[in-house]
């Protein structure tokens, strides 16, 4: 499993829990608006990992769940069964074709940026550098760039579609590129909690740290 996609997203969601964006141009304004007007989110994605070429190496579909504060679901359909769930403070990530689960705590697996980002407790300007990118098509795309360099990627790309979200964009340290479209987006859909409630499959592994 992609430990890059999931700490993207973990910090997608920081994102959302975290404000005011201080920016004033208009890039940083949409993601504002989009920011302060949503609190959960679902969506379809297709992920594509890059390699060293730029060329697809491996693609992924799945859905997505988000609610803030903290809360995901991300589901992988396509080619191969997996899930990440996080609530509580803690990530779930299982591996259907293994059947197995690793517990990991939020500080522990992120950093303490991310988590105190996801916590609230600082807000986005204090961490990364906010610049707009101009747009390719009809997608508006935002940068965030870590100001400490005790993180393993170089960026996050945010792209915005008509004022919603359509894609992300991860850089790791390690030369890996990552892209993210997103369709069927629904923001503030009324979502059951027990999308977020992990159940541990009857027999699977667990492995907890």
């Amino acid at each position: 499993m992609n430990r890059q996609i999931w700490l993207g997203f973990i910090l997608l969601i920081s994102v959302f829990g975290s404000w005011p964006l201080q920016a004033n141009d208009e890039p940083v304004r949409q993601l504002r608006a989009f920011l302060t007007s949503s609190r959960s989110l679902s969506a379809d994605f297709k992920q594509v990992l890059l390699n060293e070429q730029g060329l697809p190496a491996k693609t992924s579909y799945g859905v997505f769940y988000l609610q803030r504060p903290g809360k995901f679901r991300w589901d992988y359909q396509k080619p191969f069964s997996q899930q990440i769930v996080a609530d509580k403070g803690k990530v779930w990530f299982y591996d259907k074709d293994l059947d197995q689960v690793t517990v990991k705590k939020l500080d522990q697996s992120l950093g303490s940026t991310p988590a105190l980002l996801l916590s609230g407790e600082v807000s986005l300007e204090d961490n990364f550098i906010i610049e707009g990118q101009g747009k390719d098509g009809d997608m508006q795309w935002i940068k965030l760039s870590p100001k400490s360099e005790e993180t393993t990627f170089k960026y996050i790309l945010i792209g915005l579609t008509k004022g919603s979200l359509g894609g992300m964009e991860l850089s790791d340290n390690f030369g890996q590129l990552t892209r993210i479209y997103f369709s069927n987006v629904l923001i503030n859909p009324p979502l059951k909690q027990t999308l977020f409630q992990f159940e541990v499959p009857k027999g699977a592994d667990v492995f907890e740290e």
